[in-house]
């Protein structure tokens, strides 16, 4: 199993730059970055930093482990100018870039940057095509291509990608059209999910894939959760009472995981039995700086057995 750190993204830069410094030297395998210009709540005005920005300085500074975004907003930037950013990104880190995608769905954004938001089907379409795109300028010499919403007219994109193919993620868990899509063009798929809401998902997306002539091992499943981890069960429920999202009946399936480190070695045999091989973890319920420290150390000891 690998574990992704994902780092809050209003942290301050130079904290960020420590706490996934950690981790890459006690044994993380990846940093996630979320890519949003602002809070989806009602404070707008608080830090948020655009994403591959950030994804490129930290790369730079923090070797081994992969990269990536949790996901990018496909209606942020046209699919061609995005390709052209991880290519560059991936010859930057040496072959580590996970280029995360998603169809966008934070309305504030849009509306006060003045992006075209369009419907959920309107953004489901375009995420199809730029899919379509980002595949063709990495693997021809010159693409052409003919969408709704997207050309390429004789493109060429050099240099192309240090991997072969970089790994296209995509986002997201709606049943009727984003895991068809996952099905058709993905290498890896994410979704905010415990054990069950990613086996029901799984299974999903299992039948699209089907229908679509793939083979779903050809694609690797992701978890992004929400950890509430401590030494006692005593400390558990605490740290679930004191955070708004750790408030969830335990029966639903939902963001959350919670236990002490016994019980969350079973819960990552759980995900592990479902195909599951990554679990990506945002330490914005996690404290403040010491706490993240003890508590991402304490998984890599106790989890994952790396300390």
């Amino acid at each position: 199993m690998r574990f992704g750190f994902w780092p809050s993204p209003w942290l301050p830069f130079d904290e960020m730059v420590k706490l996934c410094t950690h981790a890459e030297a006690t044994g993380w395998d990846g940093l996630w970055v979320a890519d949003h210009f602002m809070s989806a709540g009602a404070n707008t005005e608080m830090p948020f930093p655009e994403a591959w920005m950030t994804l490129s300085a930290l790369a730079a500074r923090v070797p081994r482990v992969r990269v990536g975004t949790m996901v990018t907003g496909n209606t942020y930037r046209h699919p061609a100018v995005l390709a052209k950013m991880a290519a560059t990104l991936d010859h930057i880190s040496g072959g580590r870039v996970v280029l995360g995608l998603g169809s966008g769905w934070q309305e504030n954004e849009h509306r006060q940057y003045g992006i075209e938001f369009d419907t959920i089907p309107g953004r489901l379409r375009r995420l199809d095509e730029a899919c379509q795109v980002i595949k063709a300028l990495y693997t021809e010499k010159t693409s052409n291509f003919s969408g709704r919403y997207y050309q390429l007219t004789d493109a060429t994109l050099e240099p192309k990608p240090v991997q072969d193919p970089l790994p296209l993620l995509i986002g997201g868990g709606g049943e009727k059209v984003t895991l068809k899509i996952t099905a058709k063009y993905a290498d890896e798929w994410n979704h905010w999910g415990n054990v069950p809401m990613m086996e029901y998902k799984g299974a999903i997306l299992d039948a699209h894939c089907a229908d679509v002539g793939r083979n779903p091992a050809d694609i690797e499943r992701t978890a992004a959760v929400l950890m509430f981890m401590d030494t006692t069960p005593a400390k558990v429920e605490a740290r679930l009472k004191a955070h708004p999202a750790g408030r969830q009946p335990p029966e639903e399936p939902g963001r959350a995981i919670s236990g002490t480190p016994a019980e969350m070695r079973d819960i990552v045999a759980q995900y592990e039995a479902i195909g599951v091989t990554e679990i990506i973890i945002t330490d914005a319920v996690f404290g403040d700086h010491d706490e993240k420290i003890a508590t991402m150390d304490l998984l890599m000891r106790e989890v994952a057995g790396r300390g």
